[in-house]
């Protein structure tokens, strides 16, 4: 019985995800075109640019507009019973690596920060500001116009974690660019209760991605070590024709 009930409940739970991505999609997102700006995607862990932002990253690319994609964490958490402890991290690297060339990103627009997994929003004092120093450095040495993080409502600790360590380098490096919000977890993690407030709805975006939704879907196929723990309704939510973004 408690299996049937714990069944019932996940079908209940992606139903209502759909839902309300379905209706934000739908009904609350403004049509926004692929801009030629300059980009930098700040990602917490090894797959988290692909799903949320892979289209852009391949539109751009297609444009000839310079890409940068920069990891915060060494992703080694979530590890299949295939993959052996001390193999994890450099294989989420050359995950992420064949990942993004599918993409149109070359190694050498990749950055490994290397932070442990998890650690993100538990980062005392003296190591934060050393991760914020890395991040200014990062963004100066770049300048980007366009800035993508995980949203601040993502419901997983380090997407949060890395929205306000981001939004904290950007302030200090006195970077202006725009900052766009990519949602991974936001609709499935929380679908009846939402965080999301009307203010955040109203600053919905949707990036068309039809003509790379096919490099995205060859690209996410990279992360071998991640997807096969990935509830199937986001991995449609994320593979669909248009990619969610939110405007700060």
């Amino acid at each position: 019985m408690s299996k049937i009930r714990v069944a019932t409940g996940a079908i209940l739970r992606d139903f209502k995800h759909q839902i309300l991505f379905n209706w934000i999609l739908r009904f609350k997102s403004q049509p926004l075109a692929v801009s030629n700006k300059k980009a930098i995607v700040f990602a917490p862990h090894q797959d988290d640019e692909t799903f949320g932002c892979g289209g852009t990253i391949a539109l751009k690319h297609s444009q000839g507009v310079p890409v940068k994609v920069v990891f915060l964490t060494d992703g080694h958490l979530g590890r299949p019973e295939w993959v052996k402890p001390e193999e994890i991290i450099q294989l989420r690297q050359q995950e992420a690596t064949n990942a993004l060339s599918n993409l149109g990103i070359e190694p050498s627009a990749i950055r490994f920060v290397g932070e442990i997994d998890g650690s993100l929003s538990q980062l005392e004092n003296v190591p934060r500001q050393k991760l914020i120093a890395k991040l200014i450095e990062i963004l100066q040495s770049f300048k980007p116009e366009e800035i993508y993080v995980p949203h601040n409502k993502d419901g997983h600790p380090d997407h949060e974690a890395t929205y306000e360590l981001v939004r904290s380098a950007i302030e200090q490096a006195r970077i202006e660019a725009e900052l766009l919000q990519y949602p991974i977890w936001a609709f499935w993690r929380k679908p009846s209760d939402s965080t999301l407030k009307k203010q955040d709805i109203a600053n919905a975006y949707k990036v068309f991605i039809g003509s790379v939704r096919q490099q995205k879907k060859q690209a996410i196929e990279n992360y071998k070590s991640q997807i096969r723990g990935l509830p199937g309704v986001l991995i449609d939510s994320c593979t669909c024709e248009y990619e969610i973004f939110f405007k700060s």
